[in-house]
């Protein structure tokens, strides 16, 4: 109930064009559950319809204005009272007045830059939203509707292989190599290993996707690291001259493409983690980044494609540079 005109008078709702026919996505919120959104991409337009409804028929709605706006904005969960907004647009819809009765009022956004992709991580969101304000003397009434956005990328026919030597000095020598270095979110990472040098009785081996989400910068830097996905390859002590194929399917993982330093905010890296277990439970390991990529189901003419990041293998090819596996410690 509403005493003396205060507390929520109107009911505000936002219609998108198209809305029957538009696409919607799955996107993660805070608490780990789905959501599915009406899905954009970077260079189109917005337009619709905000309905306003006054819940008291035969009362007034005095406002000072009324404002739609489109928002992109970064939120750090450590700093939760500063959004950090990277796209603001906004369209004036009515000015101060009174509203008598139920009012629609129609709205556009002309091929709007939506550089960066929806994001929700640990320490991070990153959102689009459309947000309507009736502004009021003591509360303003407010609406919400957020959006997700996906960026596509396009590369070039170069996508070299990844190859390199890794051991420990006189007790193991192995050589991996993956097709790729770069791969989209629907692809299929496709590699070998092959053992060089046995000297220690290894248990089994495992590789598994890693993903890492870095926040801040500067001595603030926090980097979360989460096992998207794990397989274990070989069990049992392999053989000089052995090779184990490696195939991992990436297309049934929560996976984003790969995002580097977003608004100079956050990166999201990911990483294959190629780990040794010996009978003695040392575990050794050896990390190599990939590039994740989004490729396009249709390719419209109105969008506009990015160019994916770059990046370099750490060691491309070059068989006579042995690398060392690093030690996990053993807790005690």
């Amino acid at each position: 109930m509403s005493f003396f005109g205060f507390g929520q008078s109107a009911e505000i709702d936002i219609i998108l064009d198209g809305a029957a026919t538009r696409r919607t996505t799955e996107v993660k919120t805070e608490d780990g559950k789905k959501e599915r959104l009406f899905l954009f991409f970077d260079g189109e337009s917005l337009s619709g319809k905000i309905n306003i409804t006054l819940k008291r028929p035969g009362y007034k709605l005095e406002h000072q204005g009324i404002k739609i706006e489109f928002l992109g904005q970064i939120e750090l969960y450590y700093d939760r009272g500063n959004h950090h907004e990277f796209t603001s647009l906004v369209k004036e819809l009515a000015r101060p007045g009174e509203l008598h009765h139920n009012t629609s009022y129609d709205f556009e956004f002309n091929q709007v830059e939506k550089p960066y992709e929806v994001y929700t991580g640990t320490n991070v969101k990153l959102r689009y939203f459309l947000r309507v304000t009736v502004v009021r003397r003591l509360t303003d009434l407010v609406k919400e509707l957020d959006l997700a956005v996906h960026t596509l990328s396009s590369y070039p026919e170069m996508n070299s292989s990844i190859k390199m030597e890794v051991g420990i000095e006189d007790s193991l020598h192995i050589e991996f190599e993956y097709n790729k270095s770069k791969y989209h979110l629907k692809d299929v990472i496709v590699g070998k290993i092959y053992f060089l040098l046995v000297r220690i009785k290894i248990r089994h081996m495992e590789i598994a996707i890693i993903r890492r989400e870095t926040t801040g910068s500067g001595p603030n830097v926090f980097n979360e690291n989460e096992t998207i996905a794990k397989y274990e390859i070989m069990d049992g002590s392999p053989v000089r001259g052995e090779s184990i194929p490696i195939r991992v399917f990436l297309a049934g993982y929560d996976l984003t493409p790969t995002m580097r330093d977003i608004n100079k905010k956050f990166s999201v890296r990911y990483y294959l983690n190629l780990v040794l277990v010996d009978e003695e439970e040392r575990r050794y390991f050896k990390q190599q980044e990939i590039t994740l990529w989004r490729k396009g189901d249709r390719i419209r003419k109105s969008l506009q494609i990015v160019p994916a990041p770059v990046t370099t293998p750490t060691n491309n090819g070059d068989s006579d540079h042995v690398q060392a596996f690093e030690k996990i410690p053993t807790p005690p």
